[in-house]
C-alpha cells in the first residue's frame, strides 16, 4: 500500500496522525513514514497527563488502539508510554507505543518537516505554559520560531497560545458552518481557520483570503474533492493518505 499522489500546487499538504493511512496514527512509525515522503507537515494530538506531562495519543482513552482501556487524563505518564498500542490488520508490532512531545519534535526536526500541533482537550494556563516551554527547550530558536503550527478546538488554549506567543501560527479548529462569533475569534486574536473539509467553499476560502487569513482543511481523503479545494485556492490539506 502507498500513498495516493494528487497534483497539490501551492496547497502544502499535512499527514494526519502522521502517515496514518499506512502506519499506526499518531506513532514514532507514522511519523517517520511521513518524513520520509514529500509532506508539508506531521499533524500530532497532544494530552496532559494525570501526573501533569505529555503524551500524544487522539482518543480520550486507550479503547481503540489498546486491548487495555485507560483514560489519558486520568493515567500517570509512566503506565501510558508501556502500553502496547495494536493495529488490526498488523502483525505483532512491539514499536506501536505512544511517543512523547520531544520524540515527535525530533523526528521532524530530523526531517526538516513542519510540526502541526493539537492541544488535544482543555489545558489550564499553566499546562499551555508548560508544553511551550517543553516545545522551546526541544526545538531549534529556528525551528520554534518558524516550523510549529498550534491547533485546537478549545479557543481558550489558543488565547493562552497567543498571549505566550504573539507571532506564533495558531489555527481554530471547528467542525461547522462558519459563523461571525468564528470570524471574530479569528479576527482578535489572529487566527486562521483549520475547518471539516465538508464546510469549505469557494466563497469562504476567498472572504477568509481577503482578511489575511489562511484555510486549513480535515481530514480530506478523496483526491477528486481535493483537487476541488485545490482549485479554490486552499492553503493546506490534512490528510491520512494523501500526497
Amino acid at each position: 500500500m502507498n500513498t495516493i499522489k494528487i497534483n497539490s500546487k501551492k496547497t502544502k499538504i499535512i499527514a494526519h496522525r502522521g502517515l496514518s493511512g499506512i502506519e499506526l496514527e499518531n506513532t514514532c512509525s507514522s511519523f517517520i513514514a511521513a518524513a520520509n515522503r514529500s509532506y508539508f507537515g506531521i499533524e500530532t494530538d497532544v494530552h496532559c497527563t494525570l501526573d501533569n506531562k505529555f503524551i500524544i495519543h487522539h482518543d480520550n482513552s486507550t479503547k481503540r488502539l489498546s486491548t487495555k482501556t485507560l483514560e489519558i487524563e486520568k493515567t500517570e505518564y509512566k503506565v501510558l508510554r508501556e502500553l502496547q498500542l495494536t493495529k488490526s490488520n498488523s502483525l505483532a508490532r512491539t514499536d506501536y507505543k505512544m511517543p512523547n512531545v520531544e520524540e515527535y519534535l525530533n523526528i521532524c526536526q530530523t526531517y526538516n518537516k513542519n510540526c502541526i500541533i493539537e492541544l488535544k482537550n482543555e489545558f489550564s494556563k499553566p499546562q499551555v505554559k508548560k508544553l511551550v516551554k517543553l516545545i522551546e527547550k526541544s526545538s531549534s530558536t529556528e525551528f520554534f520560531n518558524n516550523n510549529i503550527i498550534f491547533i485546537s478546538f478549545w479557543p481558550n488554549n489558543l488565547i493562552n497560545l497567543r498571549e505566550l506567543l504573539p507571532t506564533a501560527h495558531l489555527q481554530f479548529l471547528y467542525n461547522h458552518p462558519v459563523n461571525k462569533d468564528v470570524f471574530g475569534l479569528l479576527t482578535t486574536y489572529n487566527l486562521n481557520l483549520d475547518l471539516e473539509y465538508s464546510y469549505i467553499t469557494k466563497d469562504l476560502i476567498k472572504t477568509l483570503h481577503k482578511q489575511g487569513k489562511k484555510v486549513n482543511c480535515w481530514t480530506l481523503d478523496d483526491p477528486t474533492i481535493a483537487k476541488k479545494l485545490i482549485s479554490w485556492g486552499i492553503d493546506y490539506i490534512t490528510t491520512n493518505i494523501l500526497e
